[in-house]
């Protein structure tokens, strides 16, 4: 019984370590399936317009500033738990919070993340792959179940056999040697990583746009509202003017009611604009992860001051030079240009090695060492059609990307074009905007000493309050036009945080 056992043994282990050392040489490895389009997929904008003014007007002002910001670069994570906030808020400090705190950012700084691991597995089918085991065994086995019949004559053979162990310490290796599907698909995943990196410095140009032309949108109107104030308090004493030289019997009371409708007019105008000033400081208090309040103070101001900036084709040349979005653009022809070779490269032969070692017997004391080594070549013969089809998406993917690398090097030049053209419109503007505002200022004042001359009523003064009104309220949007064509022409160069300091030289702001 027992040499029979030991043989039966011996046997059972053999054909378990013939099991072990099987390797599978599987299907060819397939080209991975790039998206159509490689651009950020996320969503949202951000843009700045200055667009002319709709119908026929007397205003200076031909353009209609603003800046529209949808999706994520709308909304921040909070930003006040680690970094605390004084309640006085400058431009560069909005940026920074932005730059940290936006969702634009955050989205994509996970996507970068996530791109990166992908680099990781696409690089793992290049390196070997190492796997150990252990493993203790203990069977029975009814070897007339399995079709054994073993008959000696004069001894009487049992068929079932055991209960026996035996003990197993393996460990096996996978190394592709030649495999450029592999290799390209890495190359790919690698290109993939870099486009991320760059769509996240673009998304960077694009919170410096959104949370700077927030910043300059809120300072306009709180100028607005200053203005407003100024004239509320010529307003009340016009009206009071008018009250006392209707006392004298000098004015009608027509003309007193006319002084308050006016000052009334004001009131309701300065408190409008209070409300729009609210509104804009929450909005730059979302992109910046500040609590959605008004209860912060602008510490910054913009005046008017020429931009000192390069000729049109220098800012072009530059722009080729430093827009991420464009190197974002290059980066995914470059994917999906791997990724056809990628595909390809199935219809090639693949090299790869496989082997185990393997320590087996009764017991550690007991066992025995055996390996199996397995070089396999891989010839593709055919593929019922799989290669073809990899390869026409490939090259249909590589079309539409390498359509909108020229469509985006458009777009760059065209937003820098469309940046001089309003700076340099928004810049006379602001003249003839500062001359008109004398001039109604001027008329103002004459105005005022022939009514208290008795020479006129109040009709005209209240006319000539309405023509300041609307001479400061366009120098206000001319300066915020020029600021904003400034900011426009920082992200149409490129690297919008480092330009934007020699383009927006900021003042401090009166204290309130």
């Amino acid at each position: 019984m027992k040499p029979f056992g030991r043989i039966v043994l011996l046997t059972l282990a053999a054909g378990a370590g013939s099991a072990w050392a099987q390797s599978s040489s599987g299907g060819g490895t397939s080209a991975v399936v790039l998206p159509a389009s490689g651009r950020n997929n996320q969503g949202g904008s951000v843009g700045a317009t200055e667009l002319p003014v709709a119908g026929t007007t007397t205003s200076v002002n031909t353009l209609n500033p603003s800046v529209q910001i949808s999706g994520p670069y709308s909304g921040s994570t909070r930003s006040t738990t680690a970094r605390p906030f004084s309640g006085a808020l400058s431009l560069q400090e909005a940026l920074e919070r932005g730059l940290a705190y936006n969702l634009g950012a955050v989205g994509l700084t996970q996507a970068a993340r996530q791109t990166g691991a992908q680099v990781r597995v696409a690089h793992s089918a290049l390196l070997p792959n190492l796997n150990g085991s252990l493993s203790e065994t203990v069977e029975q086995t009814n070897l007339a179940a399995m079709g054994v019949r073993i008959s000696v004559p004069g001894f009487h053979i049992p068929t079932v056999v055991g209960p026996f162990n035996y003990f197993s310490l393996q460990a096996s290796l996978t190394q592709a040697v030649v495999n450029l599907t592999a290799l390209h698909n890495y190359r790919s995943a690698q290109a993939t990583a870099r486009a991320s990196q760059y769509s996240l410095q673009d998304a960077r140009d694009l919170i410096t746009l959104a949370v700077g032309g927030a910043y300059l949108q809120a300072l306009a109107a709180q100028a607005r509202v200053d203005a407003a104030q100024v004239q509320l308090d010529t307003a009340n004493a016009v009206f009071h003017q008018s009250t006392e030289q209707h006392r004298q019997g000098v004015l009608g009371k027509l003309n007193v009611d006319q002084s308050e409708v006016r000052t009334l007019t004001q009131q309701q105008q300065a408190g409008t604009l209070r409300n729009d000033l609210a509104k804009q400081k929450i909005n730059l208090a979302r992109l910046t992860g500040l609590p959605p309040n008004a209860g912060y103070r602008l510490t910054d101001s913009f005046p008017f001051s020429p931009a000192a900036v390069p000729s049109v084709e220098d800012a072009v040349a530059q722009a080729e030079q430093q827009r991420a979005d464009l190197k974002a653009a290059q980066s995914q022809v470059e994917a999906a240009a791997k990724a056809l070779a990628a595909a390809r490269s199935e219809r090639l032969p693949s090299l790869a090695f496989s082997g185990d070692y393997q320590v087996i017997g009764t017991n550690p004391a007991e066992s025995h060492g055996a390996f199996t080594a397995v070089g396999t070549l891989s010839v593709p013969l055919w593929q019922g059609g799989r290669v073809g089809g990899d390869i026409a998406q490939a090259e249909a993917v590589l079309a539409q990307r390498q359509a909108e690398l020229e469509d985006t090097r458009g777009q760059i030049e065209a937003q820098v074009r469309e940046a001089y053209l309003d700076l340099e419109a928004a810049a006379g503007q602001v003249e003839v905007a500062r001359k008109n505002l004398e001039l109604a200022q001027e008329t103002l004042e004459m105005t005022r000493a022939r009514m208290e001359a008795g020479v006129i009523n109040t009709l005209e003064v209240v006319q000539a309050q309405q023509t300041v009104s609307s001479a400061q309220l366009d120098l206000i949007d001319s300066v915020f036009a020029h600021n904003l064509a400034k900011l426009s022409l920082a992200r149409g160069l490129g690297r919008a945080a480092e330009q934007l300091p020699s383009l927006l030289k900021p003042q401090a702001a009166p204290a309130p």
